[in-house]
């Protein structure tokens, strides 16, 4: 129970922390577009206390710690003040309302250019056992001893068995991999991909030691018994790779159009199959958080903190009320009517966009809960 609580307050302080950044962002440009702001607010009312009074913002701490808002003069509606946010040209506004999208998408690509620059985990292979004449087996490739058998008579490994570090030379970031993680290996996948020639593997000993092999690998007619004739026990991390800052941006933002890219299929899937959701709600993430903790080093859990930043920037972006999106397409709705739309109607669309974007929550949370529980 004490590790569940932690693991809601760690994720309640990221939500805080995404959310609060992105409403710096509308902050900074409407204050740049000369619009009113009222309030900038951390959490959401009841107001707990005021902490900063500006000459025309209040800076407040609010009860509900489930994110932040900032309050300009007149959203939507009409307006007598010059310096009302309904009042701004429409350029203005549409540029005030992305800017909290593009300081989540930095925040991602900053975040994932941290991670590539300092200390990208990499994912290796150790190998479970080497078939009879396999290609593996002429390189002099080994894998784990059988030290005995478990109760239900299976063979019980030893962890002696080489690991591959590297193919030719390239190693295997395990964040540029993970949909290939979740069914095979990256090393599996790249053997496959170079059937028929010849590869050195770099090899790590079970003393330590690396050392180089050539191998050639069984050509593709062949595949089905494995490019290299081997099985993997196990993926362990190895030593972290460091890149030059050049690089490091351009993989920090490979990644980020990558996890927009993620983010926009898994909201394709829950569109298609509503009625058993693949993607976690609120429970489903901290349990992800939980896991992170416990099994995972700390860049882990700053890599979710990047995905979430992508995935705040990619939701907002969607033109669907009351997202960001929605209200830049609510804007363009009211020029192209040539201003016919009623704020009362603008206010209703927000409100009936709200209560289905709750009414998707609940639900997804339902069945966050049940595989939770394993039904």
């Amino acid at each position: 129970m004490i590790d569940g609580l932690i693991s809601i307050v760690i994720l309640l302080a990221i939500l805080v922390a995404l959310v609060v950044i992105h409403e710096l962002g509308h902050f900074v440009a409407a204050r740049r577009a000369g619009v009113r702001v009222h309030e900038f607010g951390i959490g959401f009312p009841p107001r707990a206390f005021i902490f900063h009074r500006g000459k025309e913002t209040l800076w407040t701490l609010n009860w509900l710690p489930i994110g932040g808002f900032v309050r300009l003069e007149s959203e939507e509606g009409e307006s007598a003040d010059p310096r009302a946010f309904v009042n701004a040209r429409l350029r203005t506004r549409i540029l005030i309302l992305l800017a909290g999208v593009a300081m989540n998408a930095i925040l991602a690509w900053l975040i994932f250019t941290a991670i590539a620059w300092f200390g990208d985990p990499i994912v290796e292979a150790r190998i479970r056992s080497v078939g009879e004449g396999s290609p593996a087996a002429v390189a002099g490739i080994v894998g784990d001893r059988v030290t005995g058998t478990d109760a239900e008579g299976e063979p019980v490994y030893d962890e002696s068995g080489d690991t591959i570090v590297a193919i030719d030379g390239m190693r295997f970031p395990f964040f540029d991999h993970l949909e290939t993680l979740a069914g095979s290996t990256p090393q599996g996948a790249a053997l496959r991909a170079k059937a028929g020639e010849t590869v050195v593997l770099t090899l790590r000993r079970a003393d330590g030691s690396l050392t180089e092999v050539s191998a050639t690998l069984r050509p593709p007619d062949q595949l089905e018994k494995g490019a290299l004739g081997v099985t993997f026990a196990a993926l362990p991390l190895g030593d972290d790779l460091q890149r030059g800052p050049l690089e490091a941006a351009a993989v920090g933002l490979e990644r980020t159009l990558d996890a927009a890219t993620l983010i926009l299929r898994g909201v394709g899937e829950l569109i298609g199959n509503l009625g058993d959701p693949q993607v976690a709600g609120p429970v489903g993430m901290v349990a992800s958080v939980g896991a992170l903790r416990a099994e995972w080093p700390p860049v882990f859990l700053l890599w979710f903190i990047g995905l979430l930043s992508a995935n705040l920037a990619v939701i907002n972006l969607l033109p669907f009320p009351p997202m960001d999106g929605g209200r830049i397409a609510m804007a363009l709705a009211i020029r192209a009517a040539g201003g016919r739309i009623t704020p009362a109607l603008e206010r209703g669309v927000y409100l009936t966009g709200f209560l289905i974007l709750m009414g998707l929550l609940v639900w997804i949370t339902i069945f966050d809960v049940r595989r939770l529980g394993g039904g």
